[in-house]
This record gives structure tokens, sequence and C-alpha cells, in this order.
């Protein structure tokens, strides 16, 4: 199929099959007369390449799931590569847990000062509505 039914098909655009193509990640063939040709092994790449994606990988880290998939693997994460960048995404999500924790903590800390600072103080004098 030509690049438009792809990208179509694919739930991305030209230009982003274009990029991938130039970072390796996608292969690239070219019909008799010049135009661009996909399959649907092409197709599984994209999709693995955007799952990942959607779940926070970089494109970078794409690249060992696609590996496995273009070796005739059945899936891009049945690679040792591909098990080693899934560990490597836990341990920063851990972290960033970690650290999302810590600031939840601090905020939570600071608004329960702020709510007994506010509750020390003597509310304001009834202000007049409707007068000024």
């Amino acid at each position: 199929m030509r690049i438009g039914e792809f990208a179509e098909r694919a739930g991305v655009s030209t230009r982003t099959l274009r990029y991938y193509e130039s970072r390796g990640l996608l292969p690239t063939r070219r019909a008799v007369n010049g135009y661009r040709v996909y399959d649907d092994e092409d197709l599984r790449l994209v999709e693995q390449i955007r799952t990942l994606q959607d779940f926070g990988f970089g494109l970078e880290e794409t690249r060992p799931f696609v590996e496995c998939l273009r070796e005739g693997n059945p899936t891009g994460d049945s690679c040792p590569a591909s098990l080693g960048v899934y560990r490597d995404k836990l341990a920063e999500l851990d972290a960033l847990i970690g650290r999302l924790g810590a600031v939840r903590a601090q905020v939570g800390a600071q608004l329960a000062r702020a709510e007994a600072a506010r509750s020390a103080v003597p509310e304001p004098l009834c202000q007049m509505r409707g007068h000024g």
C-alpha cells in the first residue's frame, strides 16, 4: 500500500512515517514508480511504536521492540533487549512516583498549616453587601 493509505490505516501522518523511516525504525521500500510501499508487517511496527509511545516511552526506547519484531518474533517484547527497556521504564516510573509522593506530602502539609492558621484568625467583620 502507498504512504497515504498506510498512514490512514496506522493512524499517523505521512510526516510521522517519514520520520520513523529517517530514524531507521521503519524500512524504506519503493515501488518501481518511486512511491513508498508498505505492508502489514510495517503496520505491526508502527502499532508497536505508537502503543509504547502512548505508555510514555521515548521513540528511541521503542527501537528494541521494533527490532525484535523485524527479527520475526511474534511480539516486540519477546527479546531480552525489550525486557531491559521495560525494566528501565519501571525503575524510572518508580522514581517518579516516589518524587510525586514526596511533593504530595509537602503540599498536604502546607495545606494543613494554612488551614490551621486560617482557623486561628478571626473572620473579618461582615462586609455590607450591596452597599459600596
